[in-house]
This record gives C-alpha cells, sequence and structure tokens, in this order.
C-alpha cells in the first residue's frame, strides 16, 4: 500500500485542499461545498487523477477479507472438515448462495461483515461485486466528463482516458468469470430509475471489455516512468495501469470467450471457439513481444522464487519481483500472514494453534519429474520418467520442493521450542506421525504441507508471525506465456503453432517458462507433441504446477467444464510407512534412527505408498457459475438468474 500513498497522497490532497480553500469563505452564510463546481474534480490532472484513485483503491481483495483467508476453490487445497465458516466449505457443498454470506473468505461480497473484515482496517475492499460495480460507475462518469479536462497536455488526457477504459473494463471482466454474461454498463445511468438493460450472453459482454481494453491500449504508455506525469513520481508507478496491462487482459478476456465453459454459455457448443482463442493469442503475443523488447517484465530467478509470493524479514516489501504485472489490493499487506493465517498452514503440534489447510496429494500429483515428464500413477513405478513410489519424493520438478513440505523435512530451527521432539522439529507426515495424529480436530490429513505462502521454517517462536508480507499476483509475466500457450494451440489446434508476427510457439512458450533461471525443468516431451489433445494435458499441467495455490485453478476447471468431472472432483490424502534402516539407543530403549532421512528427505524411502480418497463433491452444471442474489434479479424482467439458481 506505501507504493500506491506515494502516488495517490500528493495527487488526491491536492484535490482536497483545493475544496478546503473554496469552502472556508463565509462558511456560516452557505451550504457545505456550495462553492465547488462540478467542473472542479475533472478540470486537471491533478484533480481528476485523485477522482481516478478510488478505482486503485478498490481493486479485489483475496488474502485479507477474513480471520481466515482462502481462495482456492478447486481440486488443489482441502480445508479441516470442522470448519464450516469458510466459503471454500460451502463451495465443496455446493452452496454457492454463500458467495455473499460465509464469514470467512469470500472475497465476493455485496455487503460488509463488519464482525470480522472491517475490524483489519481494509473497508469494503473486498466486496468484489459491490465494489466492481461502483468502479464502473465511477468509470462512466470519468468518461462522460472528459471535455472538462482543460487544463491539461494530451499526454495527460490519455493517461486518465486510458485508465477509465481499463478499469471499466477489468471490473465487468471480473463480475463475468464469476457470474457470466451481464449487461455492459458503458454509460451513466440514472440513479432514480431501475435500469432496464438485459443480460448479454458471455462473448457479446466479453466483446464490450475488448473494446474497452483496446482503447486502453491504444492510450497508455509501457512505463510511467517514461512519461513527463510520471517523472514527478519516477520509481513509484510500478502499479500504474499501462499498455500491457490492458494488452494482457484484453488477451485474457478473449481467451476466457473462447473457453468451453463460456463457448456453450453463448453458442451451446462445450469445446474451444477458435476464432476467440486466435484473437487471443493475437492480443498475448503483441503483449509479449512488447515485454520481451523493452525488458518491463522478467521471469524471476528460481533462486529468488518465493519472493513472488511473499516476503519475511524485509521490512515489508512488496513481493512480485519484476514479474508481477498486476496485483491484488495492498491494503493490509505487512499484516496478512500473522497469527491466525500463517497458523492455517502449520500443524497444532509445532505453533500452539491449528493447521486448518493443506494441499491434496491428487493436486500435488501435478508436479512432475525434473525432466519434465508426468506422474502417470503415484502407487506404481514408470521407467520412462523414473518415478518410483518406494521413493516417491526423489527426481521431482524443483517447483515440488519450494511449494510442498514433505515428510521429514525440517520445520523447526530450535529444538527447544518443541521439548526436543524429533518429531515435532520435523515434519512426521507418514501415516501414524505426530502431524496427522496428535491433535485430532487440527491433523494434517494429506499427508502434504504448503510452503508457498510462508517459509518452511516460519515454524520457531520466535518472531515466525511477524514481517510476513503476502500479496497475490492477479497476472504475472509466466501465466501470461502459459496463456498464450493454450489460446494460440487451441486457436490453429496445434502445439507448434504460433501467431506469425511472433518467434515462440504454443509448445516454446511452454517451456521458456519451464527454463525459468535457475528452475530447469526439462521440456514438454516429443510424445505430447503428437497432437493438440496430448498437448492439453501438458499445458494445462503446467498451469497446475506454476500457478499453484495463486488462486487460478477454481476458474480453470470451470472454463474447461472439469470442475464436475472425476478425478477433479476428489479430495486425496497419501500413506506411507518409513523405512527404518538403523536403531538408536534412547533412554535405553532402541527406537528408529530417522538421522538420514532428516538430512535429506527428498530421498527418503517408503513402504506401502497409496493414496486414499477423503472426500468427493457433489456438483452439478449449475455450479459453474455463481447465482446473483435475489433481490437483484428481480428488478426487472431481464435480468435473468443463472440456470438452476
Amino acid at each position: 500500500m506505501r507504493k500506491y500513498l506515494k502516488i495517490i497522497l500528493p495527487l488526491t490532497l491536492t484535490f482536497v485542499m483545493s475544496l478546503v480553500l473554496v469552502s472556508c469563505k463565509k462558511y456560516l452564510d452557505k451550504a457545505p461545498l456550495s462553492d465547488i463546481k462540478e467542473t472542479e474534480a475533472f478540470k486537471n490532472f491533478k484533480n481528476f487523477q485523485g477522482f481516478t484513485e478510488e478505482m486503485y483503491n478498490s481493486l479485489p481483495l483475496f488474502t485479507a477479507v477474513g480471520s481466515h483467508n482462502n481462495w482456492n476453490f478447486g481440486d488443489d487445497e482441502m480445508w479441516e472438515p470442522t470448519e464450516t465458516r469458510m466459503f471454500a466449505y460451502n463451495v465443496d457443498q455446493g452452496d454457492y448462495r454463500a458467495w455473499n454470506s460465509a464469514i470467512f473468505g469470500s472475497e465476493f461480497k455485496n455487503s460488509t461483515n463488519s464482525a470480522q473484515f472491517t475490524s483489519q482496517g481494509n473497508g469494503d475492499k473486498g466486496n468484489l461485486w459491490s465494489q466492481s460495480w461502483g468502479c464502473i460507475r465511477k468509470a462512466n462518469i470519468g468518461l462522460a466528463n472528459l471535455d472538462k479536462l482543460t487544463e491539461a497536455t494530451d499526454e495527460e488526457r490519455n493517461l486518465i482516458a486510458g485508465q477509465l477504459y481499463f478499469f471499466r473494463g477489468f471490473y465487468h471482466f471480473m463480475l463475468m468469470t464469476y457470474w457470466g454474461g451481464l449487461p455492459y454498463i458503458d454509460k451513466v445511468l440514472p440513479t432514480d430509475e431501475t435500469p432496464k438493460l438485459p443480460r448479454l450472453n458471455y462473448q457479446a459482454t466479453a466483446d464490450k471489455v475488448a473494446a474497452d481494453m483496446k482503447k486502453a491500449a491504444e492510450l497508455l504508455p509501457v512505463n510511467w516512468d517514461e512519461t513527463t506525469v510520471g517523472l514527478q513520481t519516477k520509481g513509484n508507478n510500478n502499479w500504474r495501469i499501462n499498455k500491457i496491462m490492458a494488452i494482457a487482459f484484453l488477451g485474457k478476456n478473449l481467451l476466457y470467450a473462447g473457453s468451453p465453459l463460456m463457448n456453450r454459455e453463448s453458442t451451446g457448443n462445450p469445446t474451444y471457439n477458435a476464432e476467440y482463442c486466435k484473437k487471443a493469442a493475437d492480443a498475448f503475443a503483441q503483449a509479449l513481444q512488447i515485454i520481451e523488447s523493452t525488458g518491463r517484465y522478467k521471469l524471476a530467478d528460481f533462486s529468488q522464487y518465493s519472493q513472488l509470493f511473499y516476503t519475511w524479514n524485509q521490512n515489508s516489501k512488496i513481493p512480485g519481483l519484476e514479474e508481477a504485472i498486476f496485483m491484488e489490493n495492498l491494503a493490509g499487506a505487512g499484516g496478512r500472514f500473522r497469527w491466525n493465517q500463517v497458523n492455517d498452514y502449520r500443524p497444532y503440534t509445532i505453533n500452539g494453534s491449528g493447521l486448518k489447510c493443506y494441499p491434496t496429494a491428487n493436486y500435488v500429483d501435478n508436479y512432475g519429474m525434473a525432466n519434465g515428464l508426468p506422474i502417470v500413477d503415484p502407487e506404481r513405478a514408470d521407467p520412462e520418467s523414473g518415478y518410483d513410489p518406494r521413493f516417491p519424493f526423489k527426481n521431482r520438478d524443483p517447483r515440488f520442493y519450494n511449494d510442498i513440505m514433505i515428510d521429514g523435512e525440517k520445520a523447526v530451527n530450535n529444538a527447544g521450542n518443541v521439548g526436543n521432539d524429533e518429531y515435532r522439529q520435523y515434519a512426521s507426515l507418514f501415516t501414524g506421525g505426530k502431524y496427522r495424529t496428535l491433535d485430532p480436530v487440527h491433523a494434517m490429513l494429506t499427508g502434504y504441507m504448503e510452503a508457498k505462502w510462508a517459509s518452511k521454517l516460519m515454524n520457531d517462536w520466535d518472531g515466525y508471525k511477524d514481517n510476513n508480507t503476502v500479496v497475490l499476483s492477479l497476472m504475472r509475466l509466466s501465466d501470461v506465456y502459459l496463456m498464450y500457450a493454450e489460446a494460440v494451440s487451441e486457436g490453429y489446434n496445434s502445439p507448434t503453432a504460433k501467431v506469425s508476427s511472433y518467434n515462440k510457439t504454443a509448445v516454446d512458450a511452454v517451456n521458456f517458462v519451464r527454463d525459468r533461471p535457475g528452475l530447469g525443468v526439462g521440456h514438454v516431451a516429443d510424445k505430447f507433441l503428437t497432437s493438440q489433445e496430448a498437448f492439453r494435458s501438458e499445458y494445462r499441467r503446467e498451469r497446475a504446477v506454476e500457478l499453484a495455490f495463486e488462486g487460478h485453478r477454481f476458474n480453470d476447471l470451470r472454463r474447461w467444464l472439469l470442475l464436475t468431472e472425476r478425478p477433479y472432483t476428489l479430495r486425496k490424502a497419501v500413506q506411507f510407512d518409513r523405512v527404518v534402516t538403523k536403531y538408536k539407543t534412547v533412554n535405553g530403549v532402541q527406537v528408529p534412527d530417522y538421522s538420514d532421512l532428516y538430512a535429506n528427505p527428498r530421498n527418503g524411502q517408503v513402504l506401502n505408498f497409496r493414496e486414499t480418497v477423503l472426500f468427493e463433491r457433489q456438483l452439478g452444471q449449475r455450479h459453474y457459475w455463481f447465482p446473483f442474489i435475489n433481490s437483484d434479479v428481480n428488478l426487472y424482467p431481464e435480468f435473468t438468474q443463472n440456470p438452476g439458481w
């Protein structure tokens, strides 16, 4: 938020002070603000930018909308079964109406739950429904008053207009992602009349978003630091809406419109729409060409990979490095993962609070081998990939070791903090291990713990809850490469297809992500290039791994029409026994000696490695879209409810 404030405060305070000075004279004789003209907010760049800032301040907030936040609603995570306050629980039960009432973790709300939300000082930033409509109206008011921006250069007018067009398209896109086609509001609606705008189908709504994103891209710079206006705040313009953001969201909007769910909603055909995918590929190619030629964004070195997601003891430094293109709201970034939230990823046996959230074993199966090949069956050896269920954690994709905590890994530096109990100092995730049995309510159910949002050693008592800064990227560079790979391959029905003006094929884009500096995962194998169907399984698996736990999976499964299909409805756990190769004497008793395992848990040998089903969702076709609030759809007949609700 500090980066926003460095830009926002000088602009907004100028506007506010101008209002104060105007209204001080003879204030007893006049109604408040009666001397302020309607044109005051729009007459010059500083005032108009102050008006526009509110749309930045209302950006969606996913990771700080309650004491316990959850934003992954696909097959990626499982919350403890007794935790019924989470929106993730409601999704599991098929109760999508809870988007507006869940106690914890619903960033979609229409109104604030003051008991658990406003107390954190984040206002109503987590209310995607109401904030989006409010910002759409504000963007329309701004566009309707562009002619009043008389004291401005052409550059300043373009910057204002570009931001307004972007935000109008962006907030419509965020809404339609979850609710489907909408009335597209592109004018200021009267406040004293009930609107009569009918719902458009998804693709018709997406066409309107595309038009606004194209206008925004034409008007905005690649880098605000290189504009005359931006020089005033040089170095603090990183999150300003720019040309690349507009083009990338244009591509995402078109890819979604071309995806099976959205194509079915619009045309009845549950397959990819090639024409929308081709247009999406063109947009992504344009964005990537600009990025590669200017260096505006870069894939982070894998040695800094965790800093894309969180920073620890870095004076509240915002994560993301040069790879994050568009981030969620920065409100409260420095305090999001303290106390309850960080404990949700760590077992009761370590820190005295309750583990609630863990990655599902079936999702972890997406992390293949270091040679780039997938794991075909986690219970059976595969000579081709080298996977062996006796050594299930060996030679895996390096991102597996970053994102997932495995059996035997060190979790606490100071053994004295856990009573010198090695089964608490080192993750005991095997069947019957202490992390899985000591506390029946907060037991670690799936056999894995998540480490993408918190350091594996953040379990020590001293300071582990402090100085942890987490911000979710709504779009980062690797995502753009993978969306390009999907769009161009589905548009042209080939993994080796490419846009004529861009030098990378679909498979090149996937491999480029795997070639991240320092990562070194093997390329997509030739056998996956023989057909689009074969390649589809790999680019989708790559999305699952690279973007794991970042809020993409639920929308991906929905738009691919896989949310209701096995195995994506399952929540699985792994069960296994440790192999004892030597013993030691403790207090005169022979006990297993796991020192070799603790020294190198990746090479740990196990027995009886198997997967078990913990839960299966019972979802139907209506669960591909959120329901509207009944009072909204009852406003007028042309605004219809989603099917099945």
